[in-house]
């Protein structure tokens, strides 16, 4: 058995990831923002003395993609200044440190899907600042560090897409959606089980170090996506209409193309996240009950 620490751990990602360690029957202890502060170097190393993890996966993150571009460096110090005094209290004890990221530190305008060692480009300040994170950690640790992107997340754990599209459909008769965002829906459930695959194969010498991408196979646009949650309520999908990025501008450019590869997997011996839908279909009535009660 070995033993992890999980930063962020209130978030829904965290919360799944302490239940998947739980399931493994692995020793895991769970920090949130209140208990652990990961830009300070001090409690950093006081959290990793204490807990003396094998495996650290750090689910803490400025997440808030518009609040960013007014507040950079805000979202900086979480997002690339936290991952590097993690990374360096790792190098100190020796533990294994796994990073998630996003599919924001692409530019987002690809035509096939990007793989793990393609250029990136972020256009928003919330990509800029995880790219910062992904680089200090694989800098710092070149040979126990791991960068796991993701994107388009929803679990029953906290808010987020789904969820919201859920309480959408019993108060309006119509929905307009983005089409012309292509990207990979992805339950924090499945990415959970690829992070303790990942932990225990870096443990074992079976997992290179570097970049994985952790998303769920098949693609969609928020559009289908949204179509696809009203099948799943028994709505009639004809309810959700198509519509373009342009009729919601927000501060923070989106990705047009946000499609991943997850050709590193193999190298590991672990099977990359299944199709979106069959994971959607699995996810669906515990995230109904979270909405719903």
């Amino acid at each position: 058995m070995s033993r992890w620490l999980v930063t962020g751990a209130g978030g829904m990602l965290g919360q799944d990831l302490l239940a998947r360690l739980a399931t493994a029957g692995e020793s895991a202890a769970g920090l949130d923002r209140t208990a652990l502060d990961i830009t300070d170097p001090g409690a950093v190393r006081t959290a990793l003395e204490t807990h003396t993890p094998d495996v650290v996966v750090n689910c803490a993150a400025w997440t808030a993609v518009d609040d960013a571009e007014a507040k950079e460096a805000e979202a900086l110090a979480v997002n690339g200044t936290g991952p590097r005094v993690l990374a360096e209290a790792c190098e100190v004890s020796g533990a294994v440190l796994i990073q998630v990221s996003t599919d924001y530190v692409f530019a987002g305008d690809a035509r096939m899907p990007y793989g793990e060692d393609d250029r990136t480009a972020p256009r928003s300040a919330y990509g800029r600042t995880k790219l910062a994170g992904e680089r200090a950690v694989l800098d710092t640790l070149p040979e126990t560090g791991f960068v796991v992107r993701t994107a388009w997340l929803y679990g029953a754990g906290g808010g987020n897409f789904v969820r919201t599209m859920i309480k959408l459909e019993g108060i309006k008769d119509t929905l307009d959606v983005v089409d012309d965002q292509l990207g990979q829906p992805t339950w924090t459930g499945d990415l959970a089980d690829r992070l303790v695959l990942l932990g225990l194969a870096a443990l074992a010498g079976t997992a290179p170090a570097g970049v994985y991408h952790g998303t769920s196979g098949g693609e969609t646009t928020w559009f289908g996506f949204t179509r696809e949650i009203f099948r799943l309520l028994g709505a009639d999908p004809e309810r959700v209409r198509p519509t373009t990025s342009e009729a919601f501008v927000r501060p923070a450019p989106r990705p047009a193309y946000s499609v991943l590869g997850h050709e590193r997997w193999k190298a590991a011996g672990i099977e990359p996240i299944r199709d979106w839908r069959t994971a959607l279909a699995e996810a669906f009535p515990a995230l109904v009950r979270a909405e719903r009660g």
